[in-house]
Order: C-alpha cells, then structure tokens, then sequence
C-alpha cells in the first residue's frame, strides 16, 4: 500500500524522467537524484527524504517513451518507487525489469495524487475511491527477474542454484 506521489500524462519521455543534461552521472547511486529534475517540486521532495519507498507513480500510455537510456528506469528503481501505467514503452519496460523496477499495467486506471493504492493480486485497489482495476500481469519470466531484484541478481541466483 502507497500514496499516490506523482500523476503523469501519456508519453512521458525518458528525457523527462531523467533529463539528457546529467548524462554524464550513469552510477545507479548517482541517478536517483535527477529523477524528474525539471517537475521541481517533486524532484525536491525525492532528493529530501520525503516520499517513502514504495511511493507510485501514476502514468497514462507510452510511459518511458523515447531513447533508451536505461538511467530513467535506473533512477526510479533509487527511489523505490512502483510505477502504475496504462502502457510502457517497450525499450523502458525492458530497461525496468533488468533492474527489478516494480511496474504495475493497468489499462483502466483512475487515480489522482495523494490516493492510496494497494495491490492484491492481479487488481490494483484504489482505496480513497473505492474503485478496483484488473492488473495486466507481465510473463512469468519478466516478473521473476523483478521479484530477484533485477537480471544480475536474477542469475547470480539461479547460478549459485546450479540451472
């Protein structure tokens, strides 16, 4: 269960989510404190400590659209935060579940800032409205890697378990 800290439109670019003028910072350590540097207000709560990890975000269609720099997925995955959208872009989603960023589809979402959401399965529950909305769940392989925490801890375990 979280607060909804942040309510975004549809084609929100990697360029937004981490601006190309701090491409030079690529650490994962390093990323988290561009994540949407120019919405300023939020930036400024992320980079104070006051938005708690599994915080979300909430997006329309196309969310992570545009290059494919990973450090968008990255700098998210820093904050904890979990990403609720009706769509992903396809590199992004790649992006995020390589580095176990918890991301929720959810074509029908109806939500504003500051509600609370709590996931059950495959609905998302939007505990200020009431409303509840079916979940699109990713494969079971991609949703393996996440709940690893991301394809390098992903293998590392399944080669410490010998497959």
């Amino acid at each position: 269960m979280g607060k909804i800290v942040l309510k975004v439109g549809d084609d929100v670019s990697t360029d937004i989510i981490y601006p190309g003028r701090f491409m030079a910072t690529v650490l994962p350590t390093e990323t988290p404190q561009y994540t949407f540097a120019d919405e300023t207000e939020f930036n400024k709560k992320l980079n104070a400590g006051e938005i708690p990890q599994g915080s979300f975000i909430v997006a329309g269609e196309n969310f992570g659209c545009g290059s494919s720099r990973e450090q968008a997925a990255s700098c998210l995955k820093g904050w904890e935060l979990v990403i609720v959208a009706k769509h992903f872009a396809r590199i992004f989603l790649q992006n995020a579940i390589n580095l176990g960023l918890q991301m929720v589809i959810c074509p029908d979402i109806e939500a504003e800032e500051g509600d609370e959401l709590q996931i059950e399965g495959e609905v998302l529950k939007n505990l200020t409205s009431g409303k509840e909305f079916k979940i699109v769940p990713l494969p079971p392989a991609r949703q393996a890697i996440i709940d690893a925490g991301g394809l390098v801890a992903y293998t590392r375990a399944r080669l410490l378990a010998g497959k």
